[in-house]
């Protein structure tokens, strides 16, 4: 028998561009081994330039997409991303809570163009819904001193006050600031990944793809510290190939760039008409 395979839902919003939100999150979920299923909670219209339009989807529709999925198929861990709305938000707390899933709740506030992407007055609301229910959180470095309103660079001090705000972990991500390191404390224990940073003008989708990879860690059994490292380095490595040619802007990571296509040998008579 083989063994069963780690099962991921994302729990956020499209990038029509294809390097962000769910399509950098069920990218991730392939690359580290995991089925990735999705609730979409909105569309953007989206590029490497930025965001130009979002369409939210209703809060019934997104209780409905979360509780299809884990009513057949289930999960073994599930990740939230780009909420947007507070209703959004209330709806997503209110089908997870009792489901004992372990969450990573990425606290998307800004798209990497500059783009605003939840709403001021759904911040409060993500603390105190989604903070208590999630394995860990997963804000960048802005996103955690936007969250606790502390003006400094202490990605310890900040992980510490983003568990006192109700998470049980935080890990404040290595992309920003002087200190290129990935910062873990769980609410016991401080722990500081190094992470390289990269001279490619292509991070867009990077903490999607991380927050991701921790998810699909937590799914397939590894201790948050072990995912935590696994996250790191899946980021780091989607951030190094990232694809700088594509779009005017940031261009996406490239967490599956060490696939080629598939090689096949034509089919024997098979004839092209026009």
């Amino acid at each position: 028998m083989t063994e069963p395979i780690p099962r991921v839902l994302t729990i956020a919003s499209s990038d029509s561009g294809g390097g962000a939100g769910i399509q950098a999150d069920l990218k991730a979920f392939a690359r580290c081994g995991a089925h990735g299923m999705s609730a979409i909670v909105a569309l953007t219209a989206q590029n490497t330039l930025g965001v130009t339009a979002i369409a939210e989807q209703s809060p019934v529709f997104v209780r409905k997409q979360i509780r299809a999925v884990l009513d057949d198929i289930g999960a073994d861990a599930a990740k939230t991303g780009m909420l947007f709305s507070a209703p959004l938000i209330e709806a997503v707390a209110d089908e997870l809570t009792g489901s004992r899933l372990p969450l990573v709740v990425d606290p998307v506030m800004m798209a990497s163009s500059g783009s605003r992407l939840l709403l001021a007055d759904a911040v409060d609301v993500l603390v105190a819904r989604l903070f208590p229910l999630a394995t860990v959180v997963t804000p960048n470095l802005p996103e955690a001193q936007a969250l606790t309103g502390m003006d400094t660079q202490d990605r310890a001090a900040l992980a510490e006050r983003l568990v006192a705000m109700g998470a049980h972990a935080a890990l404040v991500t290595g992309g920003h600031g002087a200190e290129p390191v990935d910062h873990l404390f769980d609410g016991t224990e401080h722990l500081r990944i190094p992470v390289p940073r990269h001279g490619v003008a292509a991070t867009h989708g990077a903490g999607c793809t991380h927050s991701a990879a921790l998810a699909a860690g937590l799914a397939a059994g590894l201790s948050l510290p072990d995912a935590a490292i696994q996250a790191a380095a899946v980021a780091s490595d989607a951030v190094a190939h990232g694809l700088v040619s594509i779009g005017g802007g940031e261009g996406p990571v490239h967490v599956l760039h060490d696939l080629g296509g598939v090689a096949f040998e034509p089919a024997v008579g098979a004839s092209r008409s026009t």
